[in-house]
């Protein structure tokens, strides 16, 4: 299996951690090398080993945000 190359370019934020010291967070990543994407994944502290998560072009974060805000929660 390939090796996968990542760069956290920005870290934008944790919006939770475990006990464990693993910690859910929104970044910009790299992947391979591409360019940057908003990614949301569990990542242990040195950031060096992952979970798995979700990546999102600008243009979905935008209609994900829209679309939280027009929830009633």
């Amino acid at each position: 299996m390939p090796q996968i190359k990542y760069d956290i370019v920005k870290e934008l934020g944790k919006l939770s951690t475990m006990e464990s010291g693993w910690s859910k967070e929104i970044n910009l990543v790299s992947w391979n090398e591409r360019e940057p994407i908003y990614d949301i994944r569990t990542w242990n502290k040195e950031h060096d080993k992952m979970g798995k998560g979700v990546t999102l072009t600008a243009s979905e974060l935008k209609k994900l945000i829209e679309l939280i805000e027009n929830e009633d929660i």
